[in-house]
């Protein structure tokens, strides 16, 4: 680079191309240098060209001028071991408001997002305090609705790991970050659902307790058609078993498995539309039933006292409702699975299905419960949907 001096002149007097020449030199030629090593280059007068850059950063952002390059400048200066003088005097002129205020523009492009949580990570880095000036500064709110809102995958990677990072370490605004996470579970996109289900697995050790906020947009992800989403989704719900919101979700689990009317009549508009492809897609409801019966067979199998728990809650009797759903093969077969597995465990649950089915049908499910939906006639499905199953109690009080 010219001596500091011509630079700094030449950068004043510059037009937008001059200092994005400028920018791309700075960039190519001081990557992973030491804040010393920075002062050195630029003879000692590091801190004149970092003020240049953050003011022309204010300035304009909201037009975008250069703002990748200012952005990747600007990380050069805040990731530089021994440079804590550069992220103070960044700090000093609201660096960390103009950038946050960049992941909420509307036009700013997707790499420029990125670049910008790049930098933010940059100050988290730098110690709790710093992570609690983010905080204050409203950046939870402003990371999860770029997740929620970005288009780009590695834009969205970058805010789940700064949403991550801000809950670790950071034990004043922790809670924050989880209630951040949950607010992100109902979104439109998949990939923000999948990431937020996942790094509330993580965030949900660090906080040692559940919110009963997370139990019912928790559920809702398992309407979702995106497998990835439905996987993060169980995983998360396996996990909560341990909490004190255990009840709720079990509750709202076995719910899931009884679509309820008005569920039933409100169809996704992209199911009804006729210019649109023909889309073999089954009803979310369905979908979810499907899940939460699989759900519940999983986590009946891994523990008893879940499993009598259920049991308490007529899961039979939802389980066998799913059973009869002729407008969804899944919906049979999983609920017949969960079933046989509760008939297998417990006695009573298998003497009032028999009741309930008759000896036949009984007969047709414990022979071939994953087959069942396949050799099932409509006047059989007809008999599960219309059962009257209710196991009185079954353990003592101590186990409920």
């Amino acid at each position: 680079m010219a001596t500091t001096n011509s630079l700094l002149k030449e950068w004043d007097k510059g037009s937008k191309s001059t200092r994005a020449k400028i920018l791309i030199d700075f960039i190519e030629n001081n990557q992973n240098k030491t804040g010393p090593e920075l002062e050195s280059d630029l003879s000692q007068a590091a801190s004149l060209f970092l003020a240049r850059l953050t003011a022309w950063l204010r300035l304009t952002y909201m037009t975008g001028t250069c703002l990748n390059l200012q952005l990747q400048a600007l990380t050069i200066f805040l990731s530089a071991s021994s440079g804590h003088r550069f992220l103070a005097e960044f700090l000093e002129v609201g660096g960390v408001l103009t950038v946050l205020q960049i992941l909420g523009l509307k036009q700013a492009k997707e790499d420029d997002k990125a670049q910008a949580l790049k930098l933010l990570m940059c100050v988290a880095a730098a110690g709790r305090k710093y992570k609690e000036l983010i905080c204050e500064s409203y950046g939870i709110r402003a990371i999860a609705e770029c997740l929620a809102r970005s288009q780009s995958e590695e834009t969205q990677e970058h805010a789940r790991v700064m949403l991550q990072t801000l809950a670790q370490g950071n034990p004043k605004f922790q809670v924050q970050v989880y209630k951040g996470l949950i607010a992100l579970l109902p979104c439109s996109s998949p990939k923000a659902q999948q990431m937020a289900s996942q790094t509330l697995r993580m965030v949900q050790k660090t906080v040692g307790h559940a919110n009963t906020n997370i139990v019912e947009p928790l559920v809702a992800l398992l309407k979702s058609y995106h497998l990835e989403v439905q996987f993060e989704a169980i995983e998360l719900i396996k996990d909560l078993m341990e909490y004190s919101v255990q009840g709720e979700l079990l509750k709202c689990l076995v719910s899931a498995l009884v679509p309820s009317k008005e569920d039933l009549l409100h169809r996704p508009e992209i199911l009804d539309d006729p210019n649109a492809p023909e889309l073999k897609r089954p009803l979310p409801v369905f979908v979810q039933q499907a899940s939460a019966a699989k759900v519940i067979g999983m986590l009946a199998k891994e523990s008893p006292s879940v499993a009598e728990k259920l049991i308490y809650l007529r899961c039979t009797h939802h389980l066998m409702i799913a059973m009869g759903n002729e407008d969804y093969a899944d919906s049979q077969r999983q609920a017949s699975v969960a079933l046989e597995h509760l008939a297998t465990a417990f006695p009573i649950v298998d003497d009032n299905i028999r009741d309930a089915m008759g000896d036949h049908l009984y007969q047709m499910f414990m022979s071939n419960p994953e087959g069942l939906y396949m050799n099932m006639t409509s006047v059989q499905a007809d008999v599960l949907r219309s059962n009257k199953s209710n196991i009185p109690g079954i353990v003592d009080s101590t186990n409920r």
